[in-house]
This record gives C-alpha cells, sequence and structure tokens, in this order.
C-alpha cells in the first residue's frame, strides 16, 4: 500500500476568514443607507442630552429601578409593558421579514450601520479598495504605520464615544460627564464604558461580516419567514446570461462563436462592493443582508454601458418567474400571510396604548403584621396592624387620604393622610379597629382605599383579611 493511501484526510471544521475589502457604492440604496446612519445615530447620541421635568428625559435608572421614558416612569411592576414591547418589536420583524427580507439588516441593524461608519473612516484614511489592498500587502514602513495608527485611533475615539452614550443611558449623562472630567468615575462605570467600547470596536472594524454571518440568528432562521412573494436582492438570469466581457460592436455577440451575450459583462463590481463578499448571482445565500450594495453598483455600471436599471434588483422569486411588473409585486404584498401578521401586530399595539393610556399612577400593596394576628384593645375593640406599601409612579407629588371599609364601624385609629413626593414610595404603618361585636370570628375582608386630596380621579384599592380572635 502506497504511502498516500494511508494519509490521513484533514476536515477543517473552521475556514479561515478571507479579507474582504468592499468597494464603496453610490446610487439610491447608498443615500438611503447613510440617511438610515444619521437618524439612527442622531437618535442614539441625543436622546441622553434631552431633559423632561427637571431630569434626564430618557434614563433606564437600574440602581433605583426606576425606567424613565420622556413623561412616563416605568417601576419593576410595569414589566408586563416590556414584556408587550419585545412582543410588538418580534411581530414587527415578521411583518417587514415577510415583506421586504433583511431590509432591517441592510440599513437600520447597529451592527450595519457601526460598520459603515468605520468603513467610512477606513476610506478616508487609508483610500478607496485598491489603495487599502495595496497597503496590506505593502511591507511596514513610515507611511503605512502612520496610516493604520491613524485609522485605529479614529476607530477608538468613535468606540469610547459610543460606549460613553450607552452608559448614559443608564446614568445621568451630564453627571457621568462631570465625574469623568473630575476623574471621579466608578469602576463599573469605567468597565462598561470600556466593554461597549471594546464591543463596538471590535465588531465593525474587525469581525464585520463575520458577526452577520456567524453570530447573528436573524441569517439561520430568515428562511422561515420569506416565501416565494418577499422582496430580495435578485440577479436576472434570463436578462444577464450568459455573461461575457463586452464586446467592441454594439450586437455585444462573442467574436468566437457569434453567440449573443447578456447584459452582464462579468465585471464583478457587485461583488466587490458586497460587505459581505458574495456573489449575487449565484442567487439568494443566507450571508445576504439586504443592502442592495449591489443594486447600485450593477445600476452604475450599467449606465456606463447604456443599459437599463435592474439587472440586480429588488424582486421577488414569483415575479421573476412570471415577469411581474413593479405594480403587480406591490399588489401580491397584500397576500393572507402579510395581512394576519398585520392584524395581529395592530391588535397587540392597540391594546398596548390602552393599557398605557388608562395605566393609573399610583400602586397600593397592603401587609399585615405577622406578629400580631389581631389584639384586644380598651373598649371593646379589635385591632389589626398593617403596612401599606404606597408607590406615586407619577412626577408629580400628592397628599393621599387612606380609608378603609368592608366592615361596618371599621375605621382607622393611626393619620388618614400620607404625603408622597413624585416618583417616589414609601412605607406607611396604620391601624384598624372594628367593635368585636361587628365582625364575625376569624377571617374578615376589609378594602383599603387610597385617594389624592387634589385629583380624587387618582384613586386605588387593595383587599386585605381583617382577624378577629376566637
Amino acid at each position: 500500500m502506497s504511502e498516500e493511501a494511508v494519509k490521513p484526510v484533514v476536515i477543517r471544521m473552521y475556514a479561515a476568514r478571507e479579507e474582504i475589502y468592499p468597494r464603496e457604492a453610490k446610487g439610491r440604496y447608498a443615500r438611503l443607507r447613510w440617511l438610515c446612519v444619521w437618524l439612527t445615530q442622531i437618535v442614539f447620541y441625543g436622546l441622553p442630552w434631552l431633559n423632561w421635568n427637571g431630569r434626564q428625559a430618557v434614563l433606564f435608572d437600574l440602581g433605583a429601578r426606576k425606567f424613565y421614558i420622556f413623561g412616563m416612569v416605568l417601576w419593576p411592576q410595569d414589566f408586563i409593558y416590556l414584556a408587550a414591547l419585545l412582543i410588538i418589536c418580534a411581530y414587527l420583524l415578521f411583518l417587514v421579514t415577510a415583506v421586504a427580507g433583511r431590509v432591517w439588516c441592510g440599513f437600520a441593524c447597529p451592527q450595519t450601520v457601526y460598520t459603515e461608519i468605520f468603513m467610512w473612516i477606513e476610506r478616508r484614511i487609508e483610500g478607496a479598495r485598491s489603495a487599502r489592498i495595496r497597503l496590506d500587502r505593502q511591507p511596514w514602513g513610515p507611511q503605512k504605520f502612520a496610516r493604520k495608527t491613524a485609522k485605529h485611533l479614529a476607530w477608538g475615539g468613535v468606540a469610547l464615544i459610543t460606549g460613553f452614550t450607552f452608559v448614559g443611558y443608564f446614568a445621568p449623562m451630564r453627571t457621568l460627564l462631570a465625574q469623568i472630567g473630575a476623574f471621579a468615575l466608578g469602576p463599573w462605570e469605567w468597565f462598561w464604558i470600556g466593554f461597549y467600547a471594546f464591543a463596538t470596536y471590535g465588531n465593525a472594524g474587525w469581525m464585520r461580516e463575520q458577526v452577520c454571518k456567524y453570530m447573528c440568528p436573524y441569517a439561520r432562521f430568515q428562511s422561515a419567514m420569506f416565501d416565494k412573494d418577499t422582496l430580495i436582492v435578485t440577479y436576472d438570469v434570463e436578462r444577464g446570461e450568459p455573461r461575457g466581457a463586452l464586446a467592441r460592436t454594439d450586437s455585444k455577440a462573442d467574436s468566437k462563436t457569434g453567440e449573443k451575450k447578456g447584459d452582464c459583462i462579468d465585471c464583478n463590481v457587485c461583488v466587490q462592493v458586497c460587505p459581505t463578499g458574495i456573489d449575487i448571482r449565484k442567487g439568494l445565500q443566507y450571508e445576504c443582508i439586504g443592502c442592495a450594495a449591489c443594486v447600485d453598483g450593477c445600476n452604475t455600471v450599467m449606465d456606463k454601458i447604456g443599459k437599463p436599471h435592474g439587472l440586480i434588483r429588488y424582486a421577488t422569486d414569483n415575479a421573476m418567474m412570471q415577469h411581474w411588473s413593479v405594480a403587480q409585486i406591490k399588489r401580491r404584498m397584500l397576500r393572507p400571510r402579510v395581512m394576519i401578521y398585520t392584524a395581529l401586530l395592530a391588535l397587540i399595539v392597540v391594546a398596548f396604548a390602552t393599557a398605557l393610556a388608562l395605566r393609573t399612577p399610583l400602586k397600593l400593596d397592603v401587609i399585615r403584621d405577622r406578629g400580631s394576628m389581631g389584639r384586644e384593645v380598651g373598649d371593646g375593640l379589635i385591632e389589626n396592624v398593617y403596612r401599606l406599601q404606597i408607590m406615586n409612579t407619577a412626577e408629580t407629588g400628592h397628599t393621599f387620604r387612606i380609608t378603609v371599609h368592608g366592615i361596618e364601624g371599621v375605621r382607622l385609629a393611626t393619620a388618614e393622610q400620607a404625603t408622597l413626593d413624585g416618583a417616589s414610595t414609601r412605607a406607611v404603618p396604620v391601624r384598624v379597629q372594628v367593635e368585636r361585636s361587628a365582625a364575625g370570628r376569624g377571617s374578615n375582608q376589609i378594602v383599603f382605599e387610597l385617594t389624592a386630596v387634589d385629583d380624587p380621579s387618582l384613586h386605588v384599592q387593595e383587599k386585605a383579611v381583617f382577624i378577629v380572635p376566637k
């Protein structure tokens, strides 16, 4: 037996990454992508600096366990609203994916947005695609070192600002800035600023397409949400094939075979502009994020050779097979699957908005004193002790009147009013007394009621148990 016959077969479970040098694409979708970059970053960097009622407009104060969202204050008890919001986002993702594929990934996903920003910095410092390839292949020298250093310093600056802004959503931004200026920032703030800055620098600067291809789960289960009427980036095979270099004659026929060629001149611009490095002419691939950079690149080439746009375009499988017009594609969007997603989403949004509108910014919990199940005091009265945990979730302070009913003659033996500041909580101990003859032995149900003195519409009730010893 020869030595080659017994040579073991090596199966590599991980393929080494090939460096991708995306070419800058210019066109309609590139402008739309940059519009999304500007809008998302204005919102992200700007929101923590807005004030509302003398405090930060959007602040997730984990230490105080309060979420401030403009005029609304959410407490841990309001977790149901966060769950509803996540459900809305999930259904919105299903709806958008069913209609337009991975348009979120291609235009508004944070990974796409920051990769676009980092690639813009890279192009400004190192040059266009060909210049970057030459720079990476040449040996290290002063020029290469200076350009690489400048690029990574710029990336680091953007990453640090991003990390600082992210932490500013969880700690007051102005306080955070003052602490940095005074070198008084706490270790946890430093850690999270550094952690998020490092994640931004690594994901957008180094990993880029690997995040979309290997780390993001959306690429793996997107096929379950696609159908033949979902808009995707497609290559028109009938029009483009057989591809070949541009002929010197208008007939665009092969000089050797005389075969009529398609509109694709095999320039590979669609591959060069792709941020994930795929060839869209091979059909839909899970790596495609739907950014339409290949559409812009191909349209630019079609302009140069005098051919109409649309060799690569947004279309559906059914539209390509049946040669539908744009109007026919739009009409097919209103298919049963999309209508069901839309109806469910609308129903959940309406329920969520109604729940928020009817939400009472006052909560009351009643806790019985476990050390005293019920005791007899003077004049034949039975007394129970409770602790009222009052939570004023509004940002306006109120004085509340405490009343109790449910048993004839029941009354409070403590103060009947309690004052709370805005967005605060307070424990109020109360003693409730009932004549022995008015209540039966054992458990009796009573109801505590809390009403704002200055706003009678602001009130809440909570049931409790009054114990009469046997």
